[in-house]
């Protein structure tokens, strides 16, 4: 059973490939900004499940179009919170040195949204999803110069939250508490509930 990953992420396609399945990863193109601004105030969880669901959304639609799916197809999205403030990427190096002056030594709480769509047989089908979180702890004596450093590598500007558990950031969490898959942006357990909710098995993706 192919799976079809609605997704640029490297650390998403990294651990589907970790837990023996090779996605085929489809950009879903979506505005992420303008899906947000349309839904208005949602809660975190919301806020990540829709934009999971607008990603596999759009790339089921355009692969059925071309006649070019057989599979699931997954969508994803992350979040991180802190103080009840929703952060997404920081794209700028500003932006990301900003949010870790006020994250070192505190905590924060990490959503990844997920949205997983039957396309199997070349046809929309059902669609299951929902959201998974996780707190990260972040270690309390980081300095200036460690976090210019890390928004040098630019690892931290297109990741939610600008930190990473399975890159060169991990140096800096202390604890999580939840699935650290989570704050990789894929829960690997709730995907496989999702895909049991579809009428399938997890031993049917693993192609590695």
């Amino acid at each position: 059973m192919r799976l079809y990953l609605a997704s640029t992420s490297p650390a998403r396609l990294a651990t589907l490939r970790a837990v023996g399945i090779e996605p085929v990863p489809v950009p879903s193109h979506v505005d992420e900004d303008a899906v947000a601004a349309s839904a208005g105030p949602l809660e975190p969880d919301d806020f990540v499940t829709l934009l999971a669901r607008a990603k596999a959304e759009a790339v089921a639609e355009r692969l059925v179009d071309a006649g070019d799916v057989d599979g699931l197809v997954l969508g994803g999205d992350s979040a991180f919170v802190v103080d009840g403030h929703i952060f997404g990427k920081p794209h700028l190096p500003e932006v990301a040195r900003e949010r870790w002056h006020a994250q070192r030594g505190r905590s924060g709480v990490l959503h990844s949204g997920h949205w997983l769509i039957d396309a199997r047989g070349g046809q929309v089908g059902r669609a299951v999803g929902g959201a998974t979180s996780a707190t990260v702890h972040f270690a309390s004596d980081i300095t200036d110069a460690e976090i210019d450093a890390y928004i040098a590598t630019g690892e931290p500007l297109e990741v939610a939250g600008a930190f990473t558990i399975d890159s060169k950031g991990a140096g800096f969490i202390d604890r999580i508490e939840g699935d650290p898959h989570t704050v990789v942006g894929l829960s690997v357990p709730f995907l496989r509930t999702l895909v049991r909710q579809l009428g399938g098995e997890w031993p049917e993706l693993w192609n590695r």
